[in-house]
C-alpha cells in the first residue's frame, strides 16, 4: 500500500463519525458490547490501543461487531503492525512515526493515521506521500490554535488531533478546516465499561456523532 492509497483510505475511516472512539480494553469479555454500544451510538470507528495484555484479543472481539471499524492504535514498532493485522484491524493509528513503522504498515496493507507534533513531523510525512495525519498529544501541543496555525502554511494535510480532548473542547478542533474527527476517550469511560452500562455509552456517542463538523 502506497502512502498516497494509505491516506485515501484513512480519510474515509475519518469521515465515518466526528469522533473515533480511544479505547483502553483490559477485559476482551466486554468487547463486543463496548463496540455494538459505540456503533449504535454513530460511531463506527473504533481505535482500540495496544496499552493491554487484552488488546489484540479486544481487536478480534470488535471485529466480529457489524458496522463496526476497528484499528488499532499505539502501533510503535513492526511487530505491532503484524499483530494488529493478524488480529483484524483494519487501520492503525501510532503516537509518533519511524521509517520502520511506516515501512511495515505499507507492507502490510494496513492503513495508517501517523501521529506528528511538529510542521516538521507534518512536512516529512507530507513529502513521504501521507496527507491524512495524527496531531498529538493535540492539547499538549498547542491545542487547537496550534493546529490551526500549521494549517495556514501546510493546507494539504489533514488531522485527526487526539489528546486531551472532550465535549469541553471538541468544537474548538472540529471547527478548523484542517482538522477531519477527533480521538477522543471521553465516550467510553472506564466506570462505565467496568459497570457494563452500555446505554450509558450508547447515550455518550450519540453526543459525541451529533457534532457538526
Amino acid at each position: 500500500m502506497t502512502p498516497e492509497a494509505a491516506s485515501i483510505e484513512a480519510r474515509k475511516i475519518c469521515e465515518l463519525a466526528p469522533v473515533v472512539p480511544v479505547l483502553v480494553v483490559d477485559d476482551a469479555s466486554t468487547a463486543a458490547d463496548l463496540a455494538r454500544a459505540l456503533v449504535a451510538g454513530g460511531l463506527p470507528a473504533l481505535e482500540v490501543t495496544l496499552r493491554t495484555p487484552s488488546a489484540l484479543d479486544v481487536i478480534r472481539e470488535m471485529a466480529t461487531v457489524q458496522g463496526g471499524v476497528v484499528g488499532a492504535g499505539t502501533l510503535l514498532t513492526p511487530k505491532d503492525v503484524e499483530a494488529a493485522k493478524a488480529a483484524g484491524a483494519t487501520f492503525g493509528v501510532s503516537p509518533g512515526v519511524t521509517d520502520e513503522l511506516l515501512d511495515a504498515c505499507e507492507a502490510n496493507d494496513l492503513p495508517l493515521l501517523p501521529g506528528t507534533a511538529t510542521a516538521s513531523d507534518v512536512m516529512k510525512l507530507y513529502a513521504r506521500g501521507y496527507t491524512v495525519m495524527k496531531f498529538f498529544p493535540a492539547e499538549a501541543n498547542g491545542g487547537a490554535p496550534a493546529l490551526k496555525a500549521i494549517g495556514a502554511p501546510i493546507p494539504q494535510v489533514k488531522f485527526c488531533p487526539t489528546g486531551g480532548i472532550s465535549m469541553k473542547n471538541v468544537n474548538d478542533y472540529l471547527s478548523l478546516s484542517n482538522v477531519l474527527c477527533c480521538g477522543g476517550s471521553w465516550v467510553a469511560p472506564a466506570n462505565l465499561v467496568k459497570a457494563g452500562d452500555w446505554a450509558g455509552i450508547e447515550a455518550l456517542a450519540k453526543e459525541a456523532a451529533a457534532l457538526a463538523r
